[in-house]
């Protein structure tokens, strides 16, 4: 089974479409509903800095699941210079990003234990090594997916269970691009040797090589063309 958080929108739905029909594959979404045609029992409203939430799906959904990859793309992002930053909004990004992240990680990770399997891949972003003006918050989320994810590796290492972060680069769906202005979209592409943005489809085939490859845990891969 695979569960993807953030299914409705940008990555997350790409994602899900392309397990759909394929595998059994399980989505969430929070504040915007995806298409119709997807059945009550394949897509789930979760707000994932609730943790009552997350419990409340998983008991909807807990006789079904085995040999779980859970794929966590929810994630939200807020531009403003620090000096200039809401402080709530700030702290927002923070809870949905990481405090969120964990909470689902922490529902789920008892039944991967009883099973003895599981794998858990987190959207990271290279915005945590390589930074633009104005996203301090989203880059504070990021960068703390790492060192979590090393800690929970080494918990887990021995019941079959891994974890690791992909640092997206600057994807043409999702947050990676739609959020920076154009102008400065054609300096960082000056920056990335293939002087283009990351297809989607890369992403997939690094989400199936981590779901394949059992040794690699408590990594970080940089999917990012080679982002100088």
């Amino acid at each position: 089974m695979i569960i993807i958080t953030g299914a409705s929108r940008n990555i997350g739905k790409y994602l899900f479409e392309r397990y759909y029909g394929v595998v059994d594959v399980i989505g969430t979404y929070n504040t915007t509903k995806p298409i119709e045609k997807y059945k009550d029992n394949i897509i789930y409203k979760v707000d994932v800095c609730d943790y009552e939430s997350i419990n409340h799906f998983y008991e909807d959904i807990k006789s079904r699941i085995s040999c779980l990859t859970l794929i966590n793309c929810a994630g939200i992002s807020y531009n403003s210079y620090a000096h200039k930053s809401d402080p709530n909004e700030w702290k927002k990004v923070i809870e949905t990003n990481l405090i969120g992240l964990y909470y689902v990680i922490r529902v789920f990770l008892p039944k991967m234990r009883d099973q003895n399997y599981g794998r858990i891949i987190n959207i990271s972003s290279v915005a945590a090594q390589k930074c633009t003006p104005g996203i301090s918050a989203y880059a504070a989320s990021k960068s703390g997916l790492w060192g979590m994810t090393k800690s929970i590796c080494i918990e887990n290492g021995s019941k079959n269970i891994t974890i690791n972060n992909i640092n997206l680069g600057y994807v043409r769906i999702g947050m990676g691009v739609e959020d920076v202005p154009e102008k400065y979209q054609e300096y960082i592409k000056k920056q990335i040797p293939s002087n283009d943005f990351c297809d989607e489809k890369d992403i997939y085939n690094t989400i199936e090589y981590i779901r394949n490859t059992k040794y690699l845990n408590g990594s970080s891969i940089d999917l990012n063309g080679g982002l100088i």
